[in-house]
């Protein structure tokens, strides 16, 4: 069986496929039978060799909600690719193709659809984009992270899988918390926050919690991932702090190796609304402060509010971050009661064999179309 996956533009599309290539693998696919479609110049390119796998790009740009102009750029982007992509599909010879989010699905997904390869498309945010609604018509199944994702499909053609998370970090689930915090040299009597924007960054939090740091640091100790974008000026404010203080304070640019010890370590976790908080902190079992980002389509409040209204997490509006980041986060880690029922609320949401539902689809899909 060989197996096309393609996903890219930011960790949230990378991570879960990576997960799904994991299965594959244990269950018998070799690293030459799956190949890698990203947008050149994205973040897939130094993840996905990372995880020893071949990668193809193709340039790829969005065509909604942007300026006309954009618009026009790539949509002449979208044809110009269309060739690349059939020379993609026609080289390796695909029995199935798994989409997981990008601008590079949809160039992949119009040859896929012509070349009659059976795809599949995750969803892993809980509503759909305009993005995702029209490759669902080009592929065979949907699966999803939720079943709140269902109704936006046809009857019959969704399949509940959970969110797929990487193995390193299914695997930190069960390492000793004492063992995580050592890893930051952190002390066991205090709170620890872990604070996340996703790959890039997300400078509203990050500004905020630069300003709340002579407050927090007084009762918490924070683990704090500022992103690439802020980390000249996050590192400088950083070295300004008090001596008393810095000690309870680790930041980073960006982990990997150590993201599964930083959930780990955490009573509370300060991001995004992104769709990996749907899979990584019900793993963890972890209660969530989260902050949808407000300058793109509603999926992130979408996403905050599933957590919510399943007692696993608390939102905050971004433009209230400066006012309410300090007191929400005293108030929450030090009511240990409630940080209990929000954990155990998260935890209920995991679903641990994600990445074997996910390849046990497409094994399936492909299994179909051999027939």
């Amino acid at each position: 069986m060989r197996v096309l996956i393609c996903g890219g533009g930011t960790g949230g599309h990378i991570y879960p496929a990576l997960a799904v290539v994991a299965s594959l693998q244990r269950m018998g696919l070799s690293t030459t039978d799956i190949l890698w479609v990203g947008t050149r110049g994205e973040i897939e390119e130094k993840l996905v060799p990372r995880a020893n796998l071949r990668l193809e790009t193709i340039e790829a740009g969005a065509i909604a909600g942007v300026s006309w102009r954009l618009r026009a750029v790539n949509a002449a982007k979208l044809l110009a690719s269309l060739p690349k992509a059939k020379g993609i599909l026609d080289g390796f010879q695909p029995d199935v193709l798994l989409m997981t989010g990008g601008y590079v699905n949809g160039p992949v997904a119009i040859v896929a659809w012509l070349s009659r390869v059976p795809s599949a498309i995750y969803l892993p945010d809980i509503e759909p984009g305009k993005a995702i609604k029209s490759l669902s018509r080009l592929v065979q199944r949907i699966a999803c992270t939720a079943p709140a994702s269902q109704k936006f499909f046809p009857t019959g053609k969704t399949e509940v899988t959970g969110y797929p998370i990487r193995p390193e970090l299914r695997a930190a689930t069960k390492l000793d918390k004492l063992e995580a915090l050592a890893k930051f040299n952190f002390r066991a009597d205090r709170p620890t926050l872990f604070v996340f924007g996703g790959s890039r960054g997300a400078r509203s939090i990050n500004q905020a919690l630069i300003a709340s740091l002579p407050q927090l640091l007084k009762k918490i100790q924070i683990i704090h991932i500022s992103g690439t974008l802020d980390w000249l000026d996050i590192e400088a404010n950083s070295n300004m702090l008090a001596p008393e203080l810095r000690t309870y304070y680790r930041v980073f640019p960006y982990l990997h190796e150590e993201m599964g010890a930083a959930f780990k370590a955490a009573d509370l976790v300060l991001a995004r609304a992104g769709a990996s908080m749907l899979g990584e902190c019900p793993a963890f079992g972890l209660p969530a402060i989260l902050v949808p980002y407000p300058y793109a389509w509603r999926y992130q409040k979408v996403n905050a509010d599933f957590m919510v209204d399943r007692g696993a997490a608390e939102r905050l509006d971004d433009d209230k971050l400066p006012a309410e980041l300090s007191p929400m986060v005293i108030s929450l880690i030090q009511d240990k009661t409630r940080l209990a029922e929000m954990s155990a609320n998260a935890k209920d949401l995991d679903v641990p064999n994600a990445g074997d539902n996910l390849a046990k689809l497409l094994i399936g899909l492909a299994k179909r179309a051999i027939r």
